[in-house]
């Protein structure tokens, strides 16, 4: 990925920089409303400003329990998931200067899932399995970067991305073993199903227990999302500023992976988020991460509640994550591939 000074100065329409947040409020009202319980938007709103103003919504009980037990902590944790799996994929794809970059390169997403595996495996509890998922990520990419800093004497960014490669494959052979020697009838499935993502399960104590390390992990990337830009521009351009690449780049990989841990750690291993939507928020705001990494955020907050919604309303049994990002991801990449488009490469 290539950028200079003039590119990022595009002037982009204002129906460009709004239309993710109008479609993600838009994609909110219609998750609330659809399901085996339909909510009307003006139930919804009626509930809402109800508990606002500790008056009598009029709802049944059972409304105001699918609203505010059922349907707010899946949307929630779909808000929140997607965002950061977007947006630790742009600032990876910054990084790295690479489009073709997700946040799964340097092994995060491999060290959750054997985490969430051998917790299942184990029967552990759901919150220790999660936990377990979390600390699977960090650890892995510890590795990776303790890999990376024990090699001297080659390009530090090209040492990460083969140290990645190399410890993901390591730890899908573990998870393979893991799931050769699980208990076909119970520990399998969980484990598949675990493997293709998932949000069915959210409470919202899942939701609240991921917030403080989202936020953790975004709010440095969301301060320093300027200096995103002379990231790209490249190695001795960016130090020629004044930017001092290495901490930084260090404190943008520990962000990302932070915030793509605790996401893996309660939806599974969710694939082409990070990798897609960066991509599609380029193309409506441009390469300026002042403005790519709001949008990127929102694009992926839509995009994974869109998706959610779909996976349960679609069919009787609720399709896993996973086959829909990538039933939605992959042709779109190889339209995004075969037009050519310039600037994205």
């Amino acid at each position: 990925m290539t950028t200079d000074a003039a590119s990022l100065q595009i002037r982009v329409p204002a129906w460009r920089r709004w239309s993710p947040l109008l479609a993600v409020l838009l994609l909110v009202l219609i998750a609330f409303g659809v399901g085996a319980y339909p909510i009307s938007p003006v139930d919804l709103l009626a509930s809402v400003w109800a508990r606002l103003t500790s008056a009598s919504s009029g709802l049944a009980p059972a409304a105001e329990t699918v609203i505010w037990q059922v349907r707010l902590p899946r949307v929630a944790a779909a808000l929140m998931v997607g965002a950061a799996l977007a947006t630790a994929g742009a600032a990876y794809q910054a990084m790295f200067r690479n489009p073709l970059v997700s946040p799964d390169l340097l092994g995060v997403s491999a060290g959750a899932s054997l985490g969430a595996i051998l917790g299942i495996v184990l029967s552990l509890p759901l919150v220790l399995i999660q936990g377990f998922a979390f600390a699977g990520g960090l650890v892995a990419v510890g590795v990776v970067y303790a890999v990376g800093a024990a090699v001297r004497g080659h390009d530090p960014v090209l040492l990460l991305v083969l140290a990645g490669i190399a410890v993901g494959a390591l730890l899908s052979a573990a998870i393979s073993m893991l799931k050769v020697l699980a208990d076909p009838y119970d520990q399998l499935p969980a484990i598949t199903y675990w493997l293709l993502g998932s949000l069915a399960s959210t409470t919202p104590l899942d939701a609240w227990s991921i917030a403080p390390a989202l936020l953790l992990g975004l709010v440095p990337l969301w301060l320093l999302r300027w200096r995103m830009n002379l990231l790209t521009l490249g190695e001795e351009e960016a130090r020629a500023l004044g930017v001092e690449t290495g901490r930084l780049r260090l404190l943008y990989v520990a962000a990302a992976t932070l915030v793509t841990a605790a996401s893996v750690s309660i939806a599974g291993a969710v694939g082409w988020v990070g990798l897609l939507v960066p991509h599609v928020a380029r193309m409506l705001v441009g390469p300026d991460f002042t403005r790519l990494l709001p949008a990127a955020a929102l694009t992926g907050a839509g995009f994974l509640l869109a998706v959610d919604t779909l996976a349960r309303t679609m069919a009787a049994v609720e399709v896993p994550l996973g086959i829909l990002t990538a039933c939605l991801g992959a042709p779109f990449f190889l339209w995004l591939m075969a037009s050519g488009r310039r600037g994205w490469l």
